[in-house]
């Protein structure tokens, strides 16, 4: 019996995330309302109120299911030690990511101009340039890993930012040619 009521739960919120996608491709999220979101998934207020407090727990419960999915995504890319390889790698996974979630991310970037999406790709690349930066021995390169990590940080954030919100102005090929031309081959300096 518990694993229908898990199914259900997870079907309901599944149902929710949707149709809160939907109505933020044509509206904002301020102009959304609960009832709005009820009448769009057909479901009753009640049953909405049985998983979230408000839209905005619905907002981030999807988030955090956003940035788990995507740091899994992520993860994919261990054995890489090489600067320029591991960061050329990252973007193609973030681009093949965002490309097969493109409507969501597209919804929550255009039609509602803040910053959701760069919260969640800079949240989801900081774990992971971090997880990785602290490998770096920083004496070699004699600059702070958090200065590394932020810079490449902004980076593969504002690259991919661009490219969703300039509906892919550049091809993923396009990318990688031009990143394996701006960085380095590693992060030591050769003095």
């Amino acid at each position: 019996m518990t694993n229908k009521k898990d199914l259900r739960v997870i079907k309901t919120q599944n149902l929710l995330y949707n149709t809160l996608i939907e109505l933020m491709r044509d509206n904002t999220f301020e102009s959304i309302k609960v009832s709005d979101i009820c009448d769009k998934a057909m479901i009753n207020r009640s049953t909405f109120y049985d998983h979230y407090q408000d839209k905005y727990e619905l907002l981030m419960d999807y988030i955090k299911t956003l940035e788990s999915s995507f740091l899994e995504e992520l993860d994919k890319n261990k054995n890489i030690v090489n600067t320029k390889e591991f960061y050329i790698e990252m973007i193609k996974l973030i681009i093949d990511y965002i490309d097969e979630k493109r409507d969501v991310y597209y919804s929550i970037l255009i039609n509602n101009r803040n910053s959701i999406i760069i919260d969640i790709l800079l949240n989801v690349i900081t774990k992971d340039v971090n997880k990785r930066i602290g490998n770096v021995d920083t004496n070699k390169t004699r600059i702070p890993s958090d200065f590394i990590s932020n810079f490449y940080i902004g980076s593969v954030a504002g690259i991919c930012a661009s490219w969703i919100r300039d509906n892919k102005t550049y091809s993923k090929e396009e990318i990688t040619k031009y990143l394996e031309i701006l960085i380095p081959d590693n992060l030591a300096n050769k003095n």
